[in-house]
């Protein structure tokens, strides 16, 4: 069973880095989340490191600009690990083939950027639907549709034996007050229709990989158990960490505080029966991060 905390100060002695998740954790889509980042830069202050390990479709750069403009002050982490810069560098080793069909918003194109870490990698081609070899998904078109109007496309895509590259496994993000589809939210409907989707992102364990490679450029040599996973996503952030033999501390007033019942923190009858309804164990919960 999950022992609820009061703060990360309540733990924080037994890890020597951690995995935050961003968004719902760090900052709402919109701005900062003032005791998050507080509590971030007393962690780091006593000499414990911070890899943001999240599944935006953005590379790195592009994530370090947003935060930025949210005010999340670059002394809260150490690091980004994105889902984006794994997922960009499979689609350039030619996981979906060289010809792709794009899904998503204008704002993510950079997506194709050119990468320099891929040896002899693959010219990628943006083309139409019934041009592509694959189909390379950052989001939604329209992040407020409902999935289900691309069945048609996608009929189409699996019939023709296209592979789906999902760069964001989220299925949805609070941004302010409205509740926005991801790139998940189409793998999922993809696969449930036949087709095959490729993710990168939490809970799965390439972006891990990653995270633990740049937590090694920081300081190398620390162990899995000295590592605490921090994240609002009970099938994202949580289920990977437990995949991944990490500790984890569950952000309940994120996507599940009308579940949990949190508003300061958890309801303690209804936190439980939500962890058990969704067969997940996370080691701690809070319901914000502070």
């Amino acid at each position: 069973m999950t022992e609820i905390i009061s703060s990360l100060a309540d733990i924080s002695d037994r890890y020597e880095a951690l995995f935050v998740d961003l968004w719902g954790c760090v900052h709402d889509g919109v701005s900062a989340l003032p005791d998050a980042v507080a509590a971030l830069q007393a962690y780091r202050q006593k000499g414990g490191i911070v890899v943001l390990v999240t599944n935006s479709p953005r590379a790195r750069v592009g994530v370090e600009k947003q935060l930025i403009s949210f005010g999340v002050p670059e002394e809260s982490w150490d690091s980004i690990a994105t889902s984006g810069d794994s997922a960009r560098a499979a689609m350039f080793r030619g996981v979906v083939g060289q010809k792709v069909w794009f899904i998503g918003e204008s704002r993510d194109t950079r997506f194709f950027d050119p990468i320099h870490i891929i040896e002899d990698p693959v010219e990628i081609e943006q083309v139409d639907l019934d041009q592509a070899e694959g189909i390379v998904c950052t989001g939604p078109f329209d992040p407020l549709a409902d999935p289900a109007e691309m069945r048609p496309q996608f009929l189409y895509a699996k019939q023709k034996g296209m592979k789906l590259l999902c760069a964001n496994p989220d299925i949805v993000v609070d941004r302010g007050e409205s509740r926005e589809y991801c790139a998940g939210a189409l793998a999922r409907l993809y696969t449930e229709m036949g087709g095959e989707s490729l993710y990168f992102g939490k809970p799965h364990p390439p972006i891990y990989d990653l995270a633990r490679r740049r937590l090694a450029a920081v300081k190398p040599g620390i162990p899995d158990q000295a590592i605490l996973a921090i994240g609002d996503g009970i099938h994202t952030d949580i289920q990977g960490a437990m995949g991944e033999d990490i500790d984890s501390l569950f952000i309940s007033g994120g996507l599940a505080a009308a579940e949990t019942k949190t508003s300061h923190q958890p309801d303690p009858d209804a936190l439980s029966a939500y962890i058990q309804k969704e067969m997940s164990n996370p080691t701690f919960t809070i319901g914000k991060l502070r």
